[in-house]
């Protein structure tokens, strides 16, 4: 998620809205949790850094022993650039006058949440020295060496794993290595249309807490018009953030097993994917994509319309329903999961990598520790239109009083016990393995079981190549 196509506007990148068609015919390969808007921002030149004298691994220097100019590539447009210069860069430059930050827009490459154009310029020798970068790539760019090693710098710096949310943590080290330092995150949770919850004789104040609850309220919901299409739905599993990684999670369901390896046909995770499949054949997969196409074409969340009872999405979502008026009462709530379970959720978000082949190393941590950690993570919470985003670090959202929003509150609470996904060098080639099975599953094209068997062969085969 770390993973998705996130919400138009740099303020939270996240994984995209996605109305059922455009579910069904992606194939990622994402993050985060999160992937960017690619608008591009007024930064479009590569340009270049300050000539260094000395290209080790800890020092650095000008020839003429000015200021050091560091290359920060990033890939959000809009207003990104400017105001994360006024809010964190300006602020850098004033406390470190021997070095200068350069900041320019690289976009990432096709539905991903990558950049071949990074990958690219590592392998070229000719890298920037600081990236923002998807927390949920830093495995499998690790496993390349694309990465610089951070783990003594972090140690000599202070910084403790406790500083930031345990599984945000975790995303940032490969082999008990340190690659980046979170920032930002986002999660996921169940946003519920109460006016249609009250007209189907639900109680609007008790939102459904296990899966069970859910399949029998959103039951409740569906309604055709007269053509026999749907004119409203009770809930499509695969719809905006249900997609099957979510739906494995809330089933109980594991990707790694405690030694990492990776295990998609684990037991809890067919039950999801039957699941799933079981609404596409109980509702019909063609109306259920025509009621989504028809969705699609408002241009609106789903969710906004009022004609969706339940959905699956992130707090970001928050940001966009605080601008509309809506004619419906709505709530928001933490997933169901499968009887026997408690309600999860799972994180993606971003983090600051120095490129391996960095020519400006020590000036490069030197800034990934100032915005990444408290002070620089705090100056970008305060903006004025952060909204309800939430920062990678606990201590910084309870200085913010974040919690004193109810909406909020409810996707602060599952951070600490948030999943995320398995750091692997074949973490994006599963994702896009979960898709691609998700999409015949509920199509009818394949057994659930066995689908995943051929997932699990697959990805270890995957494994068995990056390692040879």
């Amino acid at each position: 998620m770390n993973n998705e196509k996130e919400r138009i506007g740099w303020q939270s990148k996240k994984l995209v809205t996605l109305t059922l068609a455009a579910t069904l015919a992606m194939s990622l390969t994402l993050a985060g949790c999160s992937s960017t808007n690619t608008t591009s921002s007024s930064a479009t030149g590569k340009g270049t850094d300050a000539k260094s004298t000395d290209n080790n691994n800890s020092k650095s220097s000008t020839s003429s022993g000015g200021p050091v100019t560091i290359d920060f590539w990033f890939p959000w447009g809009g207003d990104y650039q400017k105001d994360f210069k006024a809010s964190v860069v300006d602020v850098f430059e004033k406390q470190h006058p021997d070095i200068k930050v350069k900041m320019t827009f690289v976009e990432t490459t096709g539905q991903t949440q990558a950049s071949d154009k990074l990958l690219t310029a590592i392998a070229g020798g000719n890298p920037p020295d600081v990236a923002l970068f998807d927390r949920f790539l830093i495995g499998s760019w690790a496993a390349k060496g694309s990465l610089t090693d951070l783990t003594a710098y972090v140690k000599n710096s202070g910084i403790s794993t406790d500083d930031y949310y345990k599984g945000l943590w975790a995303e940032s080290v490969y082999k008990d290595k340190v690659y980046a330092l979170p920032w930002g995150t986002d999660n996921r949770g169940m946003f519920y249309n109460k006016t249609l919850m009250k007209e189907a004789g639900l109680d609007p104040n008790k939102p459904p807490q296990t899966i069970q609850e859910l399949d029998q309220m959103a039951e409740k919901i569906f309604k055709k018009g007269s053509n026999n299409k749907y004119s409203q739905i009770g809930f499509i599993p695969w719809m905006n953030q249900g997609f099957f990684y979510t739906q494995a999670w809330n089933w109980g369901g594991k990707w790694e097993d405690g030694n990492h390896n990776l295990t998609p046909n684990d037991p809890q995770n067919v039950k999801a994917l039957a699941w799933m499949a079981g609404y596409a054949k109980k509702y019909d997969i063609g109306n259920l994509t025509s009621f989504s196409d028809a969705m699609g074409q408002t241009g609106m969340n789903p969710f906004w319309t009022g004609k969706v009872g339940f959905e699956f999405d992130g707090n970001w979502i928050l940001n966009d329903l605080a601008k509309y008026k809506l004619n419906f009462d709505w709530g928001v709530a933490p997933m169901p999961a499968a009887e026997g379970n408690k309600s999860v959720t799972w994180a993606g978000g971003w983090s600051y990598v120095v490129p391996k082949g960095s020519k400006h190393e020590k000036e490069a941590w030197e800034f990934v520790k100032f915005v990444a950690h408290k002070e620089g993570t705090l100056l970008w919470a305060k903006r004025p239109n952060a909204g309800n985003d939430i920062t990678a670090m606990p201590a910084v959202n309870e200085q913010l009083k974040l919690a004193d929003n109810a909406n909020l509150k409810v996707f602060l609470d599952l951070m600490p016990t948030a999943f995320t996904r398995p750091v692997s060098p074949a973490g994006a080639f599963l994702w896009n393995e979960t898709m691609r099975v998700q999409d015949l599953a509920i199509h009818g094209k394949g057994d659930a079981q066995a689908l995943l068997d051929e997932v699990k062969k697959n990805v270890d085969a995957e494994l068995a190549k990056q390692k040879n």
